[in-house]
């Protein structure tokens, strides 16, 4: 029986090349994003990288979709702890290097729909849900308002960071309890 001939497939180049994507993604954006460049910077062809994915959109998507939001193994019971632990979280994660301005690339009006809706639900829906859920949790025990608006409020949770982070790149000192106690507050806890 005659043996496999050709070159053994390297396993590692599938994450090289999203990792490159991931921060090519980040520094340049949709638009000025090279596969050229992507395949030179993760170590292999252009040939290579389109056999994995045919285009541009494609791997961006993929590199989107390759992207993982630590959570926390086990969230605090008392639901404000909760909050002010899920946004020590959210600082972490965003503060990652590539990760705010990967936020910018996906508001482009040149980012591929393909690559917004994953990045929507691989990255901000599953930190939405876990915000909402908490907030539920308390309105549930009484502990905020029965009628507090729960939406607006996710969004202010998050939100406030990248307006902050417009106006001053200097993140302010305990923000995750901070931006907590604000939302708490407005929501009618105490």
């Amino acid at each position: 029986m005659a043996g496999k001939t050709g070159r053994t497939r390297d396993a590692t180049i599938d994450d090289r090349i999203l990792a490159v994507a991931r921060r090519h993604l980040a520094v340049y954006g949709y638009e000025r994003m090279s596969l050229a460049a992507v395949a030179q910077e993760a170590g292999t062809s252009r040939p290579a990288l389109y056999r994995r994915w045919p285009g541009k959109a494609e791997l961006a998507a993929a590199a989107v979709a390759s992207m993982t939001e630590e959570t926390q193994a086990n969230p605090p019971l008392d639901p404000y702890a909760a909050l002010v632990a899920e946004l020590a979280d959210f600082q972490r994660g965003v503060s990652l290097p590539g990760r705010l301005s990967l936020v910018g690339t996906m508001l482009q009006d040149t980012t591929e729909p393909e690559v917004l809706a994953r990045y929507r639900a691989r990255v901000v829906a599953p930190r939405r849900r876990r915000i909402l859920a908490i907030l539920q949790s308390a309105q549930r025990s009484g502990l905020i308002d029965a009628d507090a608006d729960l939406e607006i409020a996710v969004t202010m949770c998050t939100g406030s960071w990248y307006g902050r982070a417009l106006a001053d790149p200097t993140p302010p000192p305990r923000w995750p309890e901070r931006t907590a106690a604000l939302i708490w507050h407005a929501l009618g806890g105490h």
